[in-house]
């Protein structure tokens, strides 16, 4: 009677034992090899020794769809107080930059609960060259190097052509000479 019990009690363990092997085994050779999320890595084919990634926005990364743009600056991100700023858009970039369409602001930065928004708009000078490559923005007080966040917000149709575009940023501050200092570059995707 022990022996069959003992038995019993061992085949049953044999027989989950082996039911898992195979269930794990069927699950392995069915799912899918690679089991890392499509945008875990930014691949930079050929970094710039100074390279500094910005954070930013874009409500709509399709062709031809009206998007808003926040390109960040975090107070993290500032070092010194900023005159004036600059920001260099690449020639391929062949959406129509609007003055009346850009503006400078202070921003609350939004996340998974919250949406990104203005809190206050900072008046400021803005050009656009016609080239549409270099876009200048004077606010009238300089932009304080505190913890404060504050953003460009532009308005605009996304290109026609699909591609990745590098929008670098440049900042001039209030000493006697004006260097412009680069802050960073924000990546924008056309999809």
């Amino acid at each position: 009677m022990f022996q069959r019990k003992l038995l019993s009690t061992f085949n049953k363990t044999i027989f989950i034992g082996f039911s898992a092997f195979l269930l794990g085994t069927g699950a392995s050779i069915l799912a899918p090899q690679s089991l890392a999320s499509q945008g875990f890595f930014e691949y930079q084919w050929d970094p710039e020794p100074g390279y500094k990634r910005l954070k930013y926005y874009q409500s709509s990364s399709e062709r031809n769809a009206r998007a808003t743009y926040y390109f960040f600056l975090r107070g993290k991100e500032r070092k010194e107080d900023i005159e004036k700023l600059t920001i260099a858009v690449p020639d391929y970039f062949d959406a129509k930059i609007k003055t009346k369409k850009l503006s400078l602001c202070k921003v609350k930065v939004g996340g998974y609960t919250e949406r990104t928004r203005c809190l206050e708009n900072i008046p400021s000078l803005i050009e656009v060259n016609d080239k549409q490559t270099i876009i200048e923005i004077i606010p009238e007080q300089p932009i304080p190097n505190n913890k404060d966040n504050y953003a460009v917000l532009m308005k605009l149709f996304n290109p026609r052509k699909r591609g990745m575009f590098q929008f670098r940023a440049l900042s001039q501050n209030t000493d006697e000479i004006p260097i412009s200092t680069y802050l960073g570059t924000w990546n924008i995707d056309v999809q």
